[in-house]
């Protein structure tokens, strides 16, 4: 059924239609609304579920951890300095394979503070062993939400994993969604049959101490899981597709990138104002395309490697800043194509910090200085630039 509708109620409707038994939040902007949404579900009797009030994030995580041993399918959102407060908690969850699912509503890091978008909050965690898939579109967001929920559980991932959204951008817009069938969900998601569970009659440690001839093993394991969640996020995108009748590429996506000389790279909302600018320099007669990147952990370097190749130059365009050290998207770009025979110069933008606006000018003047490294032919040189710096605020 398509519906206008705010992008969080939306989100909340998709978590609805998975049936989760156990949903524990705490507010926080700007995805309160998500969580708001979900009570007043389970309020009108529209969703079965032990719905948990928290004093905080980590609370909120922590219960989740212990609800996900027990055998629940669970649930949570967060965002900003909400997630920086699960950082301990996010490890934990991975390390003990409990596929909690959880929607990331990216939002800018203090200090200074800030409640608008950019995505330096999820890039914090890339390490935390969770899978991490990007939305465009509040579409896109309602329909990865169950597919997480069947990657997360599958009993050869079992890994937790996080549906990222700019926040506001997509949150708190309106606009035309096709609302999930709770039937055909069904279909794709099969109830959840834990492997292992907290039982009294069939006792089992989850955490525990591991001296050193140990704990390599456990990273070692978590890592092939997410090495084989690479086939299964195609696989079930796929079966999404058959199923509901749309799909997205599995892993990536392109636009318009068959004769592109100049392949921009980026992921979240952002790709929508891309592609129009994508548009509009094609009929200027600049050969330029689009690499949206929707799996960012795990990470697709054979895939993105196909989807490079043929390039003169690459720029990638992301809300984030490794300060210290260029950003992190570009950074696994370069470490993907090292060593290979791709020759290609690559550009970083840091784009949209602390949410500031990245219009189409704003994408045309990267395609401009793109066009410059490959017109200066560097070669394997890597420029970096903290994109659209007013010096006046210096």
């Amino acid at each position: 059924m398509m519906r206008v509708a705010e992008g969080s109620y939306a989100i909340a409707d998709a978590v609805r239609c998975c049936s989760p038994d156990v949903v524990s939040v705490y507010p926080i902007t700007p995805q309160t609304h998500i969580v708001e949404h979900l009570s007043q579900f389970v309020a009108n009797g529209e969703l079965d579920c032990e719905y948990i009030n928290v004093d905080s994030e980590f609370s909120s995580l922590s219960s989740l951890i212990g609800a996900s041993a027990a055998g629940a399918r669970t649930y949570t959102s967060t965002t900003s300095q909400g997630l920086a407060l699960m950082f301990e908690v996010l490890y934990n969850a991975s390390g003990m394979r409990l596929p909690i699912v959880m929607t990331t509503v990216n939002r800018a890091l203090s200090a200074p503070l800030s409640i608008w978008n950019d995505q330096q909050d999820s890039f914090g965690v890339r390490d935390s062993g969770w899978i991490q898939l990007y939305a465009e579109n509040v579409q896109e967001v309602m329909d990865l939400t169950p597919q997480l929920y069947r990657i997360s559980e599958d009993p050869e991932i079992l890994t937790p994993s996080m549906v990222c959204m700019d926040g506001y951008i997509l949150t708190h817009v309106y606009e035309p969604v096709e609302f999930l069938d709770p039937e055909l969900v069904k279909e794709i998601l099969p109830p959840f049959s834990p492997v292992n569970v907290l039982d009294p009659e069939d006792p089992k440690t989850f955490g525990a101490f591991a001296d050193p001839s140990w704990f390599t093993e456990f990273r070692y394991l978590q890592y092939k899981a997410q090495e084989r969640a690479l086939d299964l996020i195609g696989k079930v995108d796929k079966q999404f597709e058959e199923t509901f009748g749309r799909g997205y590429g599995g892993l990536i996506d392109t636009y318009r990138t068959d004769d592109a000389e100049i392949l921009l790279v980026s992921l979240g909302s952002i790709v929508g104002t891309i592609k129009d600018a994508v548009d509009e320099l094609r009929k200027e007669g600049i050969k330029v395309g689009l690499v949206k990147i929707r799996s960012y952990r795990p990470f697709p370097v054979e895939t993105l490697k196909e989807a490079l190749k043929d390039a003169s130059v690459v720029a990638v365009i992301e809300k984030d800043v490794s300060v210290g050290y260029q950003s992190a998207l570009l950074t696994d770009i370069k470490g993907a194509l090292y060593n290979t025979s791709i020759r290609v110069p690559i550009s970083g933008f840091a784009a949209g910090l602390g949410g500031r606006d990245v219009a189409m000018k704003q994408i045309r003047k990267i395609v401009e200085n793109a066009s410059r490294v490959k017109d200066e032919g560097l070669e394997l040189e890597t420029e970096f630039e903290i994109f659209d710096v007013n010096p006046e605020c210096l």
